[in-house]
């Protein structure tokens, strides 16, 4: 066979479109959950209150430096194995849920620092002119704080989401089985003579999700970068 007639083959025998769209989907769900565990952990880690700082930033440390492929086998293993938690009666969609929300435990670090490092970008005359008003802390930074910091937090954001959409793949140590690197797996297993070309198709398929991302945070973040 030629190379069209490989690739033909290829996408004609496994469903290679499709292992992208659950990668996707994954990248979805646990975006939206690490942002608003991020968000959460970020207000924690610039509170007044120094217990909440300290359980911000020791949340952080030890789930930055956790491998995330630990993290999805303790929720699966624990969670489910041992405490015989389920999130769905349907067994795809069950550990499909315990991949999300690893993935979002462990991007929600990175996405506080990411916000984090926004705060720091706001003047701090703002937030003491907010605290001479009279503005409690949480008012403070849902109306002067944060809203600033998502603006200058856009591009370190960008590059956690195109660090969460290829480690969505880790999803196949939580039983995802019908997400890309499984896909790919089984289509080595039984094409051994078409490696390179498998790993360039997939490699390729992450190129064109991943470039977009990046283009539109980096736009994003020129146009929405606050003039001092």
């Amino acid at each position: 066979m030629n190379l069209f007639e490989q690739i033909g083959y290829l996408f004609s025998n496994y469903d290679v479109v499709g292992s992208f769209w659950v990668n996707i989907q994954l990248t979805f769900w646990a975006a939206i959950g690490a942002m608003i565990l991020g968000t959460v952990l970020a207000l924690m880690r610039v509170s007044p209150a120094p217990s909440l700082q300290w359980a911000g930033l020791t949340y952080v440390t030890l789930v930055r430096n956790t491998p995330l492929t630990i993290i999805i086998t303790m929720g699966v293993l624990g969670v489910w194995g041992q405490l015989q938690i389920t999130f769905a009666d349907n067994f795809d969609l069950n550990f499909f849920i315990f991949a999300c929300i690893g993935l979002a435990v462990y991007h929600a670090a990175f996405v506080c620092e990411a916000l984090r490092s926004g705060v720091n970008t706001v003047p701090l005359g703002q937030a003491e002119a907010a605290r001479a008003i009279g503005l409690p802390f949480l008012t403070a930074a849902r109306l002067v704080i944060f809203p600033q910091a998502f603006r200058g937090a856009v591009a370190p954001l960008g590059n956690t989401l195109i660090a969460l959409i290829k480690n969505s793949t880790v999803a196949a140590v939580g039983s995802v089985a019908t997400e890309t690197s499984s896909v790919m797996r089984t289509m080595i297993e039984f094409n051994g003579n078409m490696v390179v070309l498998i790993f360039m198709i997939f490699a390729v398929g992450y190129v064109i999700l991943v470039v977009p991302v990046g283009v539109v945070t980096t736009t994003l973040s020129r146009k929405l970068a606050v003039a001092r």
